[in-house]
This record gives C-alpha cells, sequence and structure tokens, in this order.
C-alpha cells in the first residue's frame, strides 16, 4: 500500500531497486587470483586445504577475511531512491 503521492508498489520497487544495485557492487568486486597461499597473510595461521580448493587465489584465513569484511566502509554519494525523511536526518 503506498501513501500520499506514490502509487502502489513503489516502496517494493524501491526496495527491490537498492537490493540489486548492492548484488552488483559485491558481483563486481574482484575474486582472488593466482595461487593460494597455505598460510595466511595477516596472521601466519594455516589456511585450511578445503578452503583453498574452494576458492583459488585465497590469502587470508577464514577468521582474518571475516574481520576484513565486517569492517566499516563509508560508501559516499547521494541517496537519489530515499525520502525526503531519510534525506533529512
Amino acid at each position: 500500500m503506498a501513501g500520499g503521492w506514490a502509487r502502489d508498489g513503489a516502496v517494493s520497487e524501491q526496495i527491490e531497486a537498492s537490493i540489486s544495485d548492492e548484488l552488483a557492487r559485491l558481483k563486481s568486486r574482484p575474486a582472488p587470483v593466482g595461487e593460494s597461499l597455505t598460510h595466511c597473510a595477516d596472521c601466519e595461521e594455516p589456511i585450511p586445504e578445503p578452503r583453498r580448493k574452494a576458492i583459488p587465489g585465497v590469502k587470508l584465513c577464514i577468521e582474518c577475511q571475516q574481520d576484513r569484511d565486517s569492517a566499516y566502509s563509508a560508501r559516499g554519494g547521494i541517496n537519489r531512491r530515499g525520502s525526503k525523511d531519510s534525506q533529512l536526518k
């Protein structure tokens, strides 16, 4: 149900478009290439064989990769899909 001047389904379309944009951004990230390391480049712990086979070119152990993935990275830009309320905050 849309409210105000928005047509029916506008909110769902906005959410789906935001999800599509984020998926496209994640897919555009470069994948590891080359020979996998046997030990983590950050902490020197051994990288398990199944991980090296699953992800060719892996350089980090699971823990270090999770730390790097969860690190905050501010993305700039304007929220062009947001409502006026979200832009005023």
